[in-house]
């Protein structure tokens, strides 16, 4: 419980965080903070393992050496979680955090429908009909009727739509994908001797690997003239970790919590997103966003309970 209260609070300051440092749209890199939070992420798993866990440097190249093929296979979600990380900031430039916060949850339907395409699953009548009130849900959230001034303000809101939407559908893709592969790969390999610190040092390695090569091709020429943290402030520099610590506590909650329990936490992080955001940065919350929020927190904890599933199947 506490690992998921964690996650609800890391999930709401996240947005949050992100969105301040945003907001302005500041000349910055994306790919800079990408490295940054997978630098943070690396740097704090092998801290992990040196000092809780009781590793050294030379089993953590040891683990790598003898699970190279799965390193390889995770070079495919770790490359969609860079895209993932940089839509994040383009989304939080141009949406608030409470819209963001809702309409990424749209991640569950991505989710479901991989799930059905790449893994032959069929979705039962609970599951169809959390997906249902999950869309009603995100359509009234975005139901708000703007002024003027919020007109200005939310100048590129379509581009701000447009990628969470993307997020959504790379992480639901990246979820289904990295499932397939343990699956296919079975459970019986050299991961079973090792903690699941070594394994987010895997992740990231291979995130670095992909982002580092993409910020020479894309931004070699800006990080040669400004340098890679170029307008990068105390919120940006924030924001980074924050991103760092939420990979880490949504591991943690993949160890000693399930499915049902991070939709609660994923639900809470919802609500207390739209009401922060309301009391922090003003936002105007009407009257059919809270009617999607709630439709879609409760699309979450019908999607996860597979009670639920039993009674209605």
């Amino acid at each position: 419980m506490k690992v998921l209260l964690l996650l609800a609070i890391q999930n709401c300051s996240k947005n949050l965080i992100m969105r301040y440092a945003m907001q302005s749209k500041p000349d910055i890199l994306y790919s800079a903070a990408v490295i940054g939070s997978e630098t943070t992420k690396l740097t704090l798993s092998v801290l992990y393992i040196i000092f809780v866990d009781g590793g050294s440097l030379a089993k953590i190249w040891k683990f790598l050496q003898l699970d190279y093929r799965n390193m390889i296979l995770l070079c495919v979600p770790a490359t969609v979680y860079n895209i993932q990380q940089t839509l994040e900031y383009v989304a939080l430039s141009n949406i608030d955090a409470s819209a963001f916060s809702v309409l990424v949850q749209t991640k569950l339907l991505a989710t479901a429908i991989f799930a059905v395409v790449l893994m032959g699953r069929k979705l039962n009548r609970a599951q169809t009909l959390s997906l249902t009130l999950l869309t009603t849900g995100v359509m009234l959230c975005n139901m708000k009727t703007e002024t003027d001034e919020d007109s200005k303000y939310y100048s590129s809101k379509s581009t701000g739509i447009m990628a969470t939407l993307g997020i959504s559908l790379s992480s639901g893709f990246a979820s289904v994908y990295t499932e397939k592969v343990i699956k296919v790969r079975g459970n019986n390999d050299i991961r079973s001797n090792y903690s699941l610190a070594y394994m987010q040092v895997q992740l990231a390695s291979a995130s670095l690997i992909i982002i580092g090569c993409w910020a020479l091709v894309k931004d070699f020429s800006k990080i040669r003239e400004v340098g890679l943290w170029y307008n990068f402030n105390t919120p940006a520099f924030l924001s980074v970790f924050n991103s760092a610590i939420g990979g880490l506590t949504v591991a943690a909650v993949l160890k000693f919590a399930d499915a049902v329990l991070k939709g609660y936490a994923t639900a809470l992080s919802v609500v207390l997103t739209g009401l922060l955001s309301m009391f922090i940065f003003g936002t105007q919350l009407s009257s059919f966003y809270f009617l999607g929020m709630i439709n879609v927190i409760v699309s979450m904890l019908l999607y996860n309970n597979k009670s639920l599933y039993e009674s209605m199947c």
